[in-house]
């Protein structure tokens, strides 16, 4: 899966993904994630102005095969969703790490994603979950 992941983004360990730009980050869900579901149906969006916790749920994702929990990569406010997945969450399939991203926060505390994972680290957090399953 080398090279599939952005370098500049950050990754936890369920799956999503941040890309901090000023104290802006950008939130979505990895190719991984989006693969191991299948087809996304539906996304439970956070609220604009919501204010998230580092590993809080903040919404699902259904696909035909589960529903599954999001977590908040970094605590912040929300001040942006993509209101494209309401109409199209299938984005999250074809275009994971760009058109199908899910909310942009302001960062309340930056140094917590020095907790996630770089893009070396989340492959190979990534190959161990493939070989545990």
């Amino acid at each position: 899966m080398s090279g599939v992941y952005p370098k500049d983004f950050k990754y936890t360990k369920t799956h999503e993904w941040i890309k901090v730009t000023g104290n802006i980050g950008r939130v979505g869900l990895s190719n991984f994630a989006q693969d191991h579901l299948g087809e996304i149906v539906f996304v439970e969006l956070p609220e604009v102005g919501a204010e998230l916790k580092q590993g809080e749920s903040f919404g699902v994702v259904e696909s035909v095969k589960a529903v599954s929990d999001c977590y908040a990569p970094a605590s912040g406010k929300v001040v942006r969703v993509n209101e494209k997945l309401v109409d199209s969450p299938e984005l999250i399939n074809s275009d994971p790490h760009g058109e199908g991203w899910l909310f942009e926060m302001e960062l309340s505390d930056p140094s917590e994603l020095d907790n996630l994972m770089d893009v070396e680290a989340y492959e190979k957090f990534e190959a161990e979950e493939e070989a545990a399953h």
